[in-house]
């Protein structure tokens, strides 16, 4: 075969998370026999769907990036694509300081273009701090930086510590004063390489987006869940003749001559002539352990926060609620809860099941935080449902609780991530028709998994555009509102 998906062979995509599958729908569209194996019994990995009281609810990510075309192309080829639902308001707040306010405009990740969009967020003293920004001597980024630690020298802690540390928190479960810069917001990284003032960086990305006339919904989500999506690849990809095998966990990976592959899993020994790796980075650094080494040695030194996310059904007549989608929480202010998403008003399907019933969820947990992870559902519920009350006056009794943990669920992109991963890729590299993909690389969001996905794909056949366009620009992963 040419490993490239282009003709025939046989590949086998070990991982059936939505990067894996969307590698094995892109191999089948190019003529390739395929094979998916997962370890788990399900296919989906982060994206689950579920119901609470009647009402179907995603249990896991519950919107994609619409600004990017990856998710939502692949959620039209496998036949959703009326089902496709932008959310129904996309009004959130931030509680902090001791009340809801207003999520401020005018921002990329938290970062203002004037002090002025953060009034009401930030104290007098915040906002003379932002203002300095123009008269600060230039503040070099070099090869990378963590965003909180070049926010706060720019515009002072509070901006970080209000804002960008809730909205970063939505997305990594992550420390602002951690995550890179060059990574996880890329065009606020390349603004900063060219301006002497933050807030200056900021209105020029604002205004290119203007001019782009990029218009309609930032974010978008389906009836019935973003939990639909892998379920309908999964389809997709059997009806035309792959192979999806579910608890078979991947236990031998390894090379046979003069250019295969053989993999073992569960009882089937597979031989292949490519294989796409699409599993978290400590099953992968397992598997490419005998083969590369080298890569392995990088992969396990990615780390990864666990999270929980609490979802709560009301009689609607005992629940009045703010306006909005729902709220973050800054962790400086000591909540537990790091968001709420007031999800029967953020997506209108899941108020057209049951007008009766409120759904709403919080979610929980951030990197290195592991006490409250440790404590039993029935103690997650209580805490959401206090700092609820504390936020927003609900005090009803729920009618239904579900806590869904994701126990080492999101990659962390620490300062130096993109180096790390284009290491991971030249030493993959060395392995003809071997490829990575996932969360862990280019975006933790679903069309940052897809373009991982797609670019493995190719690089198989010869073209490495794909990843070499991913190095250059990374796929920012935003805020989807109020508790993603």
């Amino acid at each position: 075969m040419s490993t490239s998906g282009s003709g025939t062979g046989h590949v086998v995509v070990i991982g059936a998370g939505i990067a894996g599958l969307a590698a094995a729908h892109r191999l089948l569209g190019r003529g390739t026999r395929v094979t998916v194996v997962e370890a788990s019994d399900r296919v989906g990995g982060k994206l689950l769907p579920g119901e609470i009281a009647g009402v179907r609810v995603d249990l896991g990510a519950e919107s994609m990036l619409a600004r990017r075309p990856e998710a939502l192309d692949l959620a039209r080829e496998v036949g959703l694509t009326d089902g496709l639902r932008p959310p129904a308001t996309a009004t959130a707040s931030i509680w902090t300081r001791g009340a809801l306010r207003p999520m401020p405009k005018g921002h990329v990740m938290g970062v203002p273009g004037t002090a002025a969009a953060l009034a009401g967020v930030l104290s007098d003293e915040g906002l003379a701090r932002v203002e300095r920004d123009a008269e600060l001597p230039r503040t070099e980024v070099g090869e990378d930086v963590a965003v909180g630690e070049y926010v706060a020298a720019r515009l002072g802690r509070e901006v970080v510590d209000r804002l960008v540390e809730p909205l970063l928190g939505g997305v990594y479960a992550g420390d602002a004063y951690r995550i890179s810069m060059r990574s996880a917001v890329p065009q606020l990284f390349q603004a900063a390489r060219t301006h002497d003032s933050l807030t200056e960086a900021v209105r020029e990305i604002q205004a290119r987006a203007a001019a782009s006339g990029q218009t309609g919904p930032v974010f978008m989500g389906i009836e019935g869940g973003v939990g639909r999506l892998p379920l309908a690849v999964a389809r997709s990809v059997r009806a035309r003749g792959a192979e999806i095998l579910t608890g078979a966990r991947v236990t031998e990976l390894r090379r046979t001559a003069p250019t295969g592959w053989q993999v073992v899993a569960g009882e089937r020994v597979l031989r292949a002539d490519a294989v796409v790796v699409a599993v978290p980075a400590p099953a992968a650094a397992a598997l490419l352990g005998a083969e590369s080494p080298a890569a392995a040695a990088e992969l396990r030194t990615v780390e990864y926060a666990s999270m929980a996310l609490i979802t709560l059904a009301y009689r609607r007549a005992d629940a009045a609620l703010p306006e909005g989608s729902g709220f973050l929480v800054p962790p400086v202010d000591g909540r537990t809860i790091k968001a709420s998403t007031f999800a029967s008003r953020k997506w209108g399907w899941i108020a057209d099941e049951d007008p009766d019933v409120l759904v709403l969820r919080t979610s929980v947990g951030r990197y290195g935080e592991t006490e409250i992870l440790e404590r039993e559902d029935a103690h997650l519920v209580d805490a959401s449902r206090h700092d609820l009350r504390e936020a927003t006056g609900l005090d009803a009794e729920p009618l239904q609780t579900r806590v869904t943990r994701w126990d080492d669920g999101l990659p962390q992109y620490p300062v130096g991530h993109h180096a790390r991963v284009a290491r991971i890729r030249e030493e993959v590299a060395k392995l003809p028709g071997l490829v990575v993909c996932g969360a862990q690389y280019d975006g933790v969001g679903i069309p940052a998994c897809i373009a991982s996905a797609y670019a493995a794909v190719d690089r198989l056949g010869g073209d490495t555009r794909g990843v070499q366009e991913l190095t250059a620009n990374p796929v920012q992963s935003l805020h989807g509102g109020a508790g993603e």
